[in-house]
């Protein structure tokens, strides 16, 4: 689930403890940094340096602690989340839309016609990779894709000072930071975090400060997702695409999609899902109730070719919210 947590203030105790306030969804949580403990919200000061944290407390010390507040907050309502489930965003990837132009060069397509029409079709949102060696999207196609849209932005990133500088510039609802190597056709697999917690907390923190929510694509495991809330993520979008390519393995790859939004839910961060879905395989990650989001771009880009994008998103749409009515029937 999207929380709207925050650090409300800081203040040290008379016994010499320092603590931490937050609020969110219409709760108020204490936490003592020292003890590591939840206590009431007993009057926390704001004495703060602007980053909600007084002393400048190190970006992972800090999210460590508002990873320990979502818990807290999630175990209240993650059982109303499996029963009552959020609806399903759809976020369309216009990469190739730029694949194609860039086959020839030119203006022809334009990621951003492709963009206003999938969000007339239905799109709630709108995710382009800028990758380092520019394949597909290009710097301006980004610029123009967010002063053009009016649905939220979901701006795909590797982890280097060049392309946190662009989104700091971009300034996207989220950024969603993912593995990148030039000699692979298509993103292989999840974000590796575990061991790198305290340098990827320092290298993003800048994207949280400017109020860009940060998004990590990773493996659908405890683990790893673990390791996002730690670093402050906000949201945490799992790698689908084992899932869809091995047919062999795919009831025991669901099983691990399935338990990882679950554990999602309960340390309280976003869960969305995404890479290779398409129409044959889109229903049972939709029909996930704590998945809020699905990212799906190459298979509509190719399918567009023969309905056109706007066909190709609605009956998207359709697999997708026929999968969480039927959901939602099964938990009446």
């Amino acid at each position: 689930m999207a929380t709207d947590d925050h650090v409300a203030g800081a203040g040290v105790s008379p016994d010499g403890n320092r603590w931490y306030g937050f609020g969110g969804g219409g709760l108020g949580y204490c936490i003592c940094a020292d003890l590591l403990q939840p206590r009431g919200m007993a009057g926390a000061s704001r004495e703060t340096d602007g980053t909600g944290i007084a002393g400048g407390e190190k970006p992972e010390k800090k999210y460590a602690l508002i990873a320990l507040f979502r818990t807290k907050h999630a175990e209240k309502i993650k059982d109303m989340t499996a029963s009552h489930p959020r609806k399903l965003r759809l976020g369309v990837n216009i990469d190739h839309v730029a694949t194609i132009r860039n086959a020839r060069g030119g203006v022809h397509p334009s990621p951003l016609t492709a963009a206003l029409q999938a969000e007339a079709a239905g799109a709630d949102g709108i995710t382009a990779h800028l990758r380092e060696d520019r394949r597909h999207i290009q710097d301006e196609d980004m610029a123009a894709i967010k002063a053009g849209i009016s649905v939220p932005l979901n701006f795909e990133l590797a982890a280097t000072s060049e392309m946190i500088a662009m989104a700091l510039s971009v300034r996207p609802n989220a950024a969603c930071i993912v593995p990148e190597k030039r000699e692979e056709v298509t993103t292989e697999g999840g974000l590796a975090v575990i061991g790198h917690e305290s340098r990827l907390a320092d290298q993003l923190a800048p994207l949280k400060e400017a109020g860009i929510k940060l998004s990590l694509f990773i493996e659908a495991n405890q683990a790893d997702i673990d390791a996002a809330v730690s670093i402050g993520a906000d949201i945490i979008e799992l790698h689908t695409g084992r899932y869809c390519h091995d047919i062999a393995g795919r009831d025991s790859e669901l099983v691990r999609l399935q338990n990882a939004a679950r554990h999602a839910a309960a340390v309280g961060v976003e869960c969305h899902a995404g890479h290779g879905l398409d129409y044959d395989t889109v229903s049972q990650i939709a029909a996930i109730p704590t998945i809020e989001e699905l990212n799906i771009g190459h298979f509509l880009i190719g399918e567009s070719v023969f309905c056109g994008l706007p066909e190709a998103i609605k009956k998207m749409r359709n697999l997708m919210e026929t999968a969480r009515r039927e959901l939602q029937a099964e938990a009446v």
